[in-house]
């Protein structure tokens, strides 16, 4: 896996969210009481950005639907949305807020290859 640098700690705070693109992809990466979580930032049902929802604990809500969605397992928690949407790994080191990207490691090998 390889690991993107997204934004600084202090730039993320209890309740705060950013949003970031890694490899073409809008992340949402979100602060709560309990730690920080990256999912992808669509909606299953609605397709809608779910950085405009609240998020309430450990939980996106759709702005549109309300349809709620797991920071952490990234589980469809309530209709209308029944599919759930990714997540990323994520990780804090000094300073800054890394989030694992799968693609952007496939990039790297298929570069090392060529």
């Amino acid at each position: 896996m390889a690991w993107v640098r997204v934004c600084p700690v202090s730039k993320l705070p209890v309740e705060g969210r950013q949003v970031v693109e890694i490899e073409g992809e809008e992340v949402l990466v979100v602060r709560t009481a309990r730690g920080i979580f990256a999912v992808e930032n669509r909606c299953s049902h609605a397709g809608v950005a779910l950085a405009e929802g609240p998020v309430e604990e450990e939980t996106i809500v759709c702005p549109l639907h309300r349809a709620r969605f797991s920071l952490a397992s990234g589980e469809a928690l309530s209709p209308p949305a029944y599919e759930g949407i990714a997540t990323f790994p994520v990780r804090v080191e000094g300073e800054w807020v890394w989030v694992g990207s799968v693609r952007a490691q496939e990039s790297s090998e298929e570069e090392a290859v060529g």
